[in-house]
């Protein structure tokens, strides 16, 4: 299992590391690492990242057992499931669902401490971070 600061070895390549997951899909179990970096990230980006994590994951796995190395942008509409998500994602309207099973769509204006505060055509809501069942950016298409 991993026991390295991921974080840091990913921005030596110039991008930050946004997030990390473990999926399965097909029967295959998949190690993804989501990058960002201002301007947007490219595919050689990715490509660096991968080429720097691999021989590290050939000697400490990130997981036990086959697994397939992913790397890439989190995407424009990016799932939102830590604190630090939401402060990355200042300006940008964001779908939240609520413990209650609720659903708010709104602009993220502040993040303080664990409260962000939303604003959409209702006014501002403060919501606390563990009042959030799940979030996401949201692109109204």
């Amino acid at each position: 299992m991993q026991n390295f600061d991921l974080a840091s070895i990913i921005s030596q390549c110039g991008v930050k590391l946004y997030d990390s997951e473990l999926t399965s899909q097909n029967s295959r179990t998949i190690y993804r690492v989501y990058i960002i970096k201002d301007g947007g990230v490219s595919l050689e980006d990715c490509e660096k990242v991968s080429r720097v994590l691999s021989p590290i994951f050939d000697v400490m796995a990130p997981v036990e057992g086959e697994y397939f190395l992913e790397v890439s942008s989190p995407g424009l509409e990016r799932k939102l499931s830590k604190i630090e998500h939401f402060a990355l994602s200042l300006g940008e309207e964001a779908k939240i669902t609520l413990n209650d099973k609720s659903v708010f769509i709104g602009k993220i204006i502040s993040v303080d401490g664990e409260m962000i505060t939303f604003s959409n055509d209702d006014g501002k809501s403060k919501f606390s971070f563990n009042e959030i069942k799940k979030a996401k950016t949201f692109i109204q298409w």
